[in-house]
């Protein structure tokens, strides 16, 4: 069993391009606001719809991809975790925030390219992990035998 999950997968819409910035080390570092909404009927049967903002954080080269691929109005799935961290204001105020630490995103729509041609549908921005390290994709299903669906005469059944 695990002793504690922190995880989050989401799937909305960008609100503004993302910002993409850097840290004096020079580390660079996107955020990006999305939308989710949720719909339901009232007792009366009126269509209700609230949407939730949240705010995505990503580091490094995942950063750049973002700012590269992302704009207001895509529509992204992203996976992270919860973050709260603890900042003073301009006016010496105390404030709390809770953000997504993004780990992987996805691009759940065709994306037109600088050429005018539609991309794959689901792009993928590679989690950080993947972007460091060239892993080859690698198949865990053994290879089908020819005629593996057909049972063999010589077969013997069990029972």
């Amino acid at each position: 069993m695990a002793r504690s999950l922190n995880k989050v997968m989401l799937i909305g819409h960008l609100g503004a391009d993302p910002e993409l910035r850097y840290t004096p080390s020079g580390v660079p570092v996107a955020t990006f606001r999305i939308a989710t909404n949720e719909t339901w009927r009232d007792a009366e049967g009126k269509p209700q719809e609230k949407t939730e903002w949240h705010t995505i954080v990503v580091w490094r080269k995942l950063a750049e991809l973002t700012n590269d691929l992302l704009k207001k109005g895509s529509r992204v799935y992203v996976e992270g975790h919860l973050q709260t961290r603890t900042y003073e204001d301009k006016n010496g105020i105390r404030r709390t925030v809770t953000e997504i630490v993004a780990d992987d995103i996805i691009l759940l729509e065709p994306r037109i390219a600088k050429n005018g041609t539609v991309q794959e549908v689901q792009q993928r921005i590679a989690p950080q992990e993947q972007i460091e390290t060239d892993i080859p994709d690698i198949s865990l299903e053994p290879p089908q035998e020819p005629n593996a669906d057909k049972p063999s005469e010589d077969d013997e059944l069990p029972f």
